[in-house]
């Protein structure tokens, strides 16, 4: 039975339908919101996964090009590996479903979104998240509570619901937020440096239409949805814990009572875990892993308890300090800029690169085909853990948390006429412990001031933590990674003295409130500020100068009816100008010509050149030429790029010439003067130059007399 239910949302009808397609799975729905739709389905084993001690649930976004009647590039003509919006998108459908599932469900559950129409303007990214909602929620997979997500924009003061493409470009604005019945429970996104004010305003009025898209996910199951499948309780062995924390409890409390560094932490923790393994191994064969979870909960109780009742941290901070801070630039010598940013265990090495357009990264997708003048990439090699790992394969968590810095730098970024170059900044992680993204904010906005970079002012980044019990709540400011594993909020914010640029926010319990939410934002704003201190320390502007190592570039304007004179016939003429010269040249449609070159002179000569292509030749003006071709009656002479005029034998010197090869070698420079143009043909002197040198010489002569 088919059954469609609409609402409007940002003034436009949002509509789910389920019973059409895909009916084989647990749950399906196509989500439509004008001409865009997302079918979205979810499917889970009928048994738990045993082997795993995390949840086992993965989600696909694919946008297919048909969607938008486009061809897949390449030779092969498929969808191949999925991109970054993909990747992106199924995060940001991935993090808020996560929480709302029970304790003890360890089924494998995937969850599958696929684009079958897009209309150029209404993103289906938010589409896709509502589906893997409602999906999840008509089927008999144990979700807890279905939950919205929606978009927000603002134009001119004025904030938008589900803005199109176009107008996010237009805004100052721009949150993706997710959220349940009673809070929010993720929000993504960047602003012009916004206030905490505008975020939270953002967020109220987000929350709004998400109600809207809950009670509408409330009716549907209402008429069809399947009873939940039976999550068996945990079995608690009351026995084995008492003997677990007989033998552990002292010894972690300890060690969660102890300032000590991460590695020796961990080595503390390794030691109780297999003394206590050993020591049960004997009377509990087959409970290694129940006994692993009871030493888990162990350290998580005591670190929550301490930090609620003590306000003290792991490493012995309070909830609001801030780890020591270390800036450096210019580290590493042949790059055109590098910094080195460290927060107690958290490094980030990070270095610019400057280059021309032809660097530019080439975006593409169901979209139009765009250019990208500055991005970032963010590394997360597995020794900046202390551990070994593949190499070669960049993960999803290394594209999202690169996408959120350079969401955060983005803001700060010179537009290309002011600042021509193409900036490629790349973060590698070599030591991490708490918010590697937030410290390559803070290393990417050092190492661009570094470059030379104008960029409009500086830029950090803080991770905050939030532990809850109940009514009682302490909001943590730049956590560490246990605070983060062991806590309840991972909320990210980077931004300058003026306000935010970038905001993350992730969160492991069912919601929080708006009040946790404004504290957790002035807290960060806090950090932020001291943060922005510590840098300034280390470089408060932009260098004067770009880097000797990074190209200079010069730029001439040609009449566009002239580029195919300086490209030349199979781009002979560009190429030529390229390897003589050492240069890059890049030709925009409208004329602009972008020379560069590492060689600040050559670059210039190769302007020059072009200068002179594009410049119609005029008689009586002085050319240097090349001699490209000697006969009896004369010299082909090169007088302008590709451009050769006629040197008759009669105009080479001021005698009498017998044979052209008495004065001149072919590939020899000479200067001739354009006495004539004809027909498209050009007479070249170089007896007229001799004759006005010889004037020149002579009444010379006569003033010294």
């Amino acid at each position: 039975m088919m059954i469609t239910k609409e609402v409007e949302i940002g003034g436009k009808k949002l509509t789910i339908e389920t019973g059409r397609y895909a009916k084989q799975s647990n749950g399906a729905v196509m989500v439509s919101y004008g001409d865009t739709m997302v079918l979205v389905t979810a499917v889970a084993s009928k048994r738990p996964n045993t082997t795993l001690d995390y949840f086992p649930m993965s989600v696909e976004y694919k946008e297919r090009y048909f969607a938008a009647g486009k061809f897949p590039g390449g030779f092969i003509k498929r969808e191949g590996r999925p991109t970054e919006k993909e990747i992106l998108t199924g995060r940001l459908i991935d993090r808020p479903i996560r929480p709302l599932f029970p304790k003890e469900y360890n089924n494998d559950t995937q969850i599958a979104a696929f684009v079958y129409s897009f209309d150029g303007e209404n993103n289906p990214d938010v589409l896709a998240a509502v589906g893997a909602s409602a999906a999840l929620a008509i089927s008999d997979i144990p979700f807890l509570e279905p939950l919205g997500q929606v978009r927000v924009g603002r134009i001119d003061g004025k904030l938008i619901i589900n803005p199109t493409m176009k107008q996010v470009e237009e805004g100052d604005l721009e949150l993706t937020v997710a959220g349940t019945e009673s809070s929010i429970m993720m929000v993504e996104g960047e602003g012009h440096e916004s206030s905490e004010t505008d975020i939270l305003d953002a967020l109220k009025f987000a929350h709004v239409e998400i109600l809207k898209l809950i009670e509408l996910q409330k009716e549907l199951v209402a008429e069809c949805g399947k009873p939940k499948m039976v999550v068996e309780k945990e079995v608690i062995n009351e026995e084995l814990v008492k003997e677990v924390n007989a033998l552990a409890f002292e010894r972690y409390k300890e060690v969660v009572y102890s300032k000590l560094a991460k590695e020796d932490r961990y080595a503390k923790n390794d030691e109780i875990n297999a003394e206590t393994l050993e020591a049960l191994a004997e009377k509990y064969p087959e409970e290694e892993k129940d006994i692993k979870n009871i030493l888990h909960d162990i350290e998580k109780d005591l670190m929550r308890k301490r930090i609620l009742e003590d306000g003290v941290r792991l490493d012995g901070r309070s909830l609001t300090d801030i780890r020591q801070i270390t800036s450096e630039v210019g580290v590493i010598p042949r790059t055109h800029a590098s910094a080195l940013f460290t927060r107690g265990e958290t490094q980030s090495l990070t270095t610019v690169t400057l280059g021309t357009a032809r660097d530019q990264q080439i975006v593409d997708g169901l979209g139009e085909e765009n250019k990208k003048a500055f991005y970032l990439h963010y590394n997360f090699p597995p020794f900046s853990v202390g551990e070994t790992g593949r190499y070669g394969f960049i993960g999803r968590r290394e594209i999202g948390h690169g996408n959120l810095a350079e969401r955060a730098l983005k803001y700060i970024v010179p537009v290309t006429e002011d600042f021509p170059y193409t900036i490629r900044v790349n973060s590698d992680i070599l030591e991490s412990n708490g918010s590697s993204s937030m410290a390559t904010v803070c290393a990417g906005s050092l190492a661009m001031m570094d470059a030379g970079v104008p960029v409009k002012t500086a830029i950090s980044g803080i991770a905050m933590g939030l532990v809850k019990e109940g009514d009682n709540s302490a909001v943590l400011s730049d956590i560490l990674g246990n605070e983060d594993h062991l806590g309840d909020m991972d909320f990210k914010v980077a931004g300058s003295e003026n306000g935010i640029t970038a905001i993350q926010m992730d969160i492991k319990i069912q919601g929080i409130s708006f009040e946790i939410m404004e504290k957790a934002l002035i807290q960060a704003k806090e950090g932020r500020l001291h943060i922005l201190g510590k840098m300034n320390e280390a470089l408060a502007a932009p260098r004067e100068a770009i880097s000797q190592y990074a190209p200079s570039l010069i730029f001439i304007q040609i009449d566009p009816e002239k580029i195919g004179a300086v490209i030349g016939q199979g781009g002979k003429v560009i190429q030529g100008i390229q390897k003589d010269f050492n240069v890059e040249i890049n030709i925009e449609e409208d004329g602009k010509v972008a020379i560069a070159g590492v060689n600040t002179e050559e670059a210039r000569k190769a302007k020059e050149y072009i200068k002179a292509i594009v410049t119609d030749p005029e008689i009586g003006m002085v050319y240097s030429g090349k001699v490209i071709k000697i006969t009896d009656f004369g010299a082909f002479v090169e007088f302008v790029p590709g451009t050769q005029g006629l040197l008759h034998i009669s105009q080479i010197a001021l005698e009498r010439v017998n044979k052209v090869t008495d004065v001149l070698k072919e590939g020899e420079t000479i200067d001739v003067k354009l006495l004539k143009m004809e027909n498209g043909k050009f007479s070249l002197s170089r007896k007229a130059l001799l004759e006005d040198q010889n004037a020149a010489a002579k009444k010379e002569e006569k003033k010294e007399d």
